[in-house]
């Protein structure tokens, strides 16, 4: 009796122990029968979920609406896409692109001047346009490295940085892709006014495309004529531009999240900038080679603003002939009288 005196006090505990291991257990052996299976599996299934919590109405009293939302299935799918899908069509679009460039080099070689230099500069692009033309392209470098950062750099960098480091670079990632996004967003319009009129599709194109701009033809004997920009130009013209426009709408929504959108909304602003934005990186890449690599002269067009009178010919004999070209004769040292 003593012993049961000493252990009364102790009955609430031992009975709260004992249910609580109860609840615990019995969920483990509801799930499956005798035959060892699940005899409640197929009678409920998550979209039979879903769409009964569709049915649940309530309210909430605070003034941020978006936190009524219950559930979200949309949200699985845009997890998806960023973390499945997205890094597939930015690899393919990007190493594809490389790939394709490197075999086109390795096969056409760099497509040189047939002549040689004549000894006049003619102006190609003035101050202005080259300003604007490295400030875009100065922001646009800083923000495919940091895009893309929140693309791959989760299974590419973290591994390698470690997670604290990557963090603070990530971090930081963020703030260069918040403030270069207004000076690509500038570019990208001032670009459109001052070149939208020697972009517009004029007669020479078809026939410049038809025979693939002359690349194609090692004997570099079929520059097709073109005006102040080929039909090749202006492709790259209107992509920039166009992806730049979708670029910028998209960004600015999430610049000002639920601003001007829903999480739906939020969610295709940013599905839609991260698409555009990889496909942009291939082509900036094929644009970056030909304006380098791929072609002599073309470099010093867009980096002193003149090019040689014979390669103008070459590349834009209609420019060449209908423009009022202003030349300048090429600096060459003055001869020294011999001593």
């Amino acid at each position: 009796m003593q012993v049961l005196k000493h252990v009364r006090p102790l009955w609430p505990a031992l009975a709260a122990i004992v249910l609580s291991v109860g609840l615990l257990l019995a969920p483990a052996g509801a799930q499956e029968g005798p035959s060892g299976s699940n005899p409640t599996a197929q009678s409920v299934n998550e979209q039979q979920l879903l769409q009964e919590l569709n049915k649940i109405q309530g309210r909430i009293t605070i003034p941020d609406a978006k936190a009524a939302t219950l559930e979200q299935p949309r949200g699985r799918d845009f997890r998806g896409f960023h973390e499945g899908t997205l890094p597939w069509i930015g690899g393919i679009a990007i190493l594809g692109m490389i790939l394709l460039l490197a075999l086109f080099f390795f096969v056409r070689g760099r497509i040189r001047t047939r002549s040689a230099e004549s000894g006049v500069k003619v102006l190609r692009f003035n101050g202005f346009e080259r300003l604007t033309h490295w400030v875009t392209a100065t922001a646009f470098i800083v923000l495919a490295i940091t895009g893309l950062n929140f693309v791959f750099g989760k299974r590419l960098l973290m591994p390698l940085m470690g997670p604290d480091s990557f963090s603070v670079w990530s971090q930081w990632a963020k703030y260069a892709h918040d403030f270069f996004s207004w000076a690509f967003m500038l570019g990208i319009l001032i670009m459109l006014v001052i070149w939208i009129w020697d972009n517009l599709p004029d007669r020479y194109d078809a026939h410049w495309l038809k025979v693939g701009g002359g690349f194609f033809d090692k004997s570099e004997r079929t520059h097709p004529p073109a005006a102040r920009f080929n039909a090749g130009q202006k492709l790259i013209f209107w992509a920039v531009v166009l992806g730049g426009i979708a670029l910028s709408v998209s960004g600015l929504f999430m610049l000002f999240p639920f601003t001007y959108a829903d999480v739906n909304g939020m969610q295709l602003a940013q599905t839609i900038h991260a698409t555009v934005g990889v496909l942009m990186v291939a082509v900036i890449i094929a644009h970056i080679y030909i304006g380098t690599l791929g072609m002599e002269g073309a470099y010093e067009a867009m980096g002193s603003g003149t090019v040689d009178l014979n390669w103008a010919k070459e590349h834009h004999s209609v420019w060449v002939e209908k423009q009022g070209v202003k030349t300048e004769p090429s600096q060459r040292p003055s001869p020294t009288p011999a001593e």
